[in-house]
C-alpha cells in the first residue's frame, strides 16, 4: 500500500494456538472436497434481496463494490460485480508468497536464506514498517520473514523483495495462470501498482477470480499440505484488517485474510472465514471510489462482511 495498513512492528508470527491448528487441519481435510465452483463452475447466487442490499451500500458509500463469497459446504454463493475488474493492490502479496513456497522453496531451506537490501530500497517502496527497522536493514531478513512481513503487515518492501526473487511482477500473473486463475494480473512494483485507477486493466483482479485463488491456496491443492499450512498461518496472523473483515464479522469467527488499498479510495479484503464449528466461507470484497484522493472506506468493507455473514452462515 502507499499508506500503511498495519502497525505492529515485530517480524515473527504469533505462536499457533490450538484453534489455529484446528483451522489449518480443517482446511487440509477439505482440500479433496472443494466444490467445483472453486475451479470454474458457477453456482446460483443467493436471492435478489442480498444484491439490493449491496447496491444500497454502494449508494450510501458512493463507491463501486465487488463481492464474491462462497460457502464451501452448502455451496451457496453471493456474487455482485464479481467479474468486474478492480485494482488488486496488496492482495498480490499472498500470491507472491505462495509462488515462493511452491516454486523456490524446493528443499525446505530457501525460506531460511537471508536477503540483504538498503534503507533506500525499503523507503522507496513507500511503506516499510518491518523492512525499515534498523536491525533488519543491518542484518537482512530471511525469505520466510519477508513472507511474514508482506502478508501479516503488508510491508511493501517485503513484497518487492519477494517479487525480485521470483523474477518480477509478471511471475505473479504466471503463477495465477498455472492455478487456473485467468483474470488476476500483476504488472508493476510497489508503490506504483497502488495508483489504482478504476479504469486500469493492469494490476487488477476480479472478486470471483481472487476469491477462488485464495481458496485454492488455503483449502485446495494448489500448494503442498506443508506450504498450505504455512501460508494459512501467515493469513491467520494478519494485523491489518481490524477495521475491515474483523470489524464486520462476529467476534467468535476465525479469519485468515489479506487486505489491500490504494488511491481512488481502494479498500480490499480477501480471505477464508470460519464460523464456530462451521465449514469455511470464502470472502472477497473489493472497492473503489471515483476521486483520486478519496479515502479508503473500511466501513464499507466491514458492513459488506457483516451482510455476507448474515446471508451465508
Amino acid at each position: 500500500m502507499s499508506t500503511g495498513e498495519g502497525n505492529a512492528l515485530h517480524t515473527t508470527g504469533p505462536r499457533p494456538s490450538r484453534r489455529t491448528a484446528l483451522v489449518i487441519g480443517a482446511g487440509a481435510a477439505l482440500a479433496a472436497a472443494l466444490p467445483p465452483a472453486l475451479g470454474g463452475t458457477a453456482y446460483a447466487s443467493t436471492g435478489g434481496s442480498v444484491a439490493s442490499r449491496l447496491a444500497q451500500l454502494e449508494r450510501e458509500h458512493t463507491a463501486r463494490l465487488g463481492v464474491y463469497a462462497h460457502h464451501t459446504r452448502t455451496r451457496r454463493t453471493v456474487a455482485y460485480r464479481a467479474d468486474e475488474r478492480f485494482p488488486m493492490c496488496s492482495l498480490f502479496k499472498t500470491i507472491a508468497a505462495a509462488a515462493v513456497l511452491r516454486d523456490l522453496d524446493h528443499d525446505g531451506e530457501f525460506l531460511a536464506e537471508r536477503i540483504h537490501y538498503t534503507r533506500r530500497y525499503a523507503e522507496d517502496s513507500g511503506y516499510c514498517p518491518i523492512t525499515g527497522e534498523d536491525e533488519n536493514i543491518a542484518r537482512g531478513m530471511t525469505v520466510g520473514a519477508l513472507c511474514d512481513a508482506a502478508i501479516r503487515h503488508s510491508d511493501n518492501a517485503a513484497g518487492n523483495l519477494l517479487l525480485r526473487e521470483l523474477g518480477g511482477p509478471t511471475a505473479v500473473t504466471r503463477f495465477c495462470r498455472s492455478t487456473g486463475d485467468g483474470r488476476t494480473r500483476l504488472d508493476r512494483w510497489e508503490p506504483e501498482l497502488n495508483s489504482a485507477e478504476p479504469w486500469r486493466a493492469t494490476d487488477t483482479t476480479t472478486p470471483r477470480a481472487i476469491g477462488r485463488t485464495y481458496a485454492n491456496l488455503t483449502l485446495g491443492d494448489a500448494l503442498s499440505p506443508r506450504d498450505r499450512r504455512r501460508l494459512t498461518g501467515w493469513l491467520l496472523g494478519n494485523t491489518t484488517s481490524d477495521e475491515r473483515f474483523r470489524a464486520g464479522l462476529p467476534a467468535d469467527w476465525t479469519v485468515a485474510d489479506k487486505t489491500g488499498g490504494g488511491r481512488y479510495g481502494g479498500s480490499n479484503d480477501v480471505g477464508i472465514t470460519w464460523p464456530p464449528g462451521g465449514a469455511p466461507i470464502v470472502m472477497a470484497v473489493l472497492t473503489t471510489r471515483y476521486e483520486e484522493d478519496a479515502q479508503a472506506d473500511n466501513a464499507l468493507v466491514a458492513r459488506t462482511a457483516a451482510l455476507l455473514a448474515e446471508a451465508l452462515a
